[in-house]
């Protein structure tokens, strides 16, 4: 093998302020570091979960919309593990958030569920 682990992934996000708050405040991702880029009017913001660096929120000056449905080629779907699927559920509605209902993977038997970002980016979570 040529490479470790995935080191993050980049979202690139339409309101910064509205994906910040559902990064951080609703799914408790915590900012490693802020930084505002004058020369390209962006933010960056790069995120961790449990101690490992996991996502990098970008801000651009008006992005085309990201394709989802019909299915577009391209990244589908961000995944979270997850020891409790009903207490995430609750968390997430508790913060007005739709969420799917939960569903059984045919093949591992886990149950998962699906919200979207303030983007559209569908987020899953599976239940370990």
């Amino acid at each position: 093998m040529l490479f470790n682990k995935i080191h993050h992934i980049a979202i690139i996000c339409s309101d910064y302020a509205r994906s910040k708050a559902f990064y951080t405040e609703i799914l408790g991702l915590k900012v490693i570091r802020e930084v505002y880029r004058e020369t390209r009017q962006s933010y960056k913001l790069d995120l961790e979960l449990n101690g490992q660096y996991v996502i990098e929120l970008f801000s651009f000056p008006a992005p085309p919309p990201r394709p989802s449905r019909p299915e577009a080629v391209g990244l589908r779907h961000l995944a979270f593990e997850v020891n409790d699927l009903d207490a995430v559920v609750t968390h997430l509605q508790a913060h007005q958030q739709y969420v799917e209902p939960i569903r059984v993977d045919e093949f591992t038997e886990k149950r998962f569920t699906f919200v979207a970002d303030p983007d559209g980016l569908p987020i899953e979570f599976y239940e370990k």
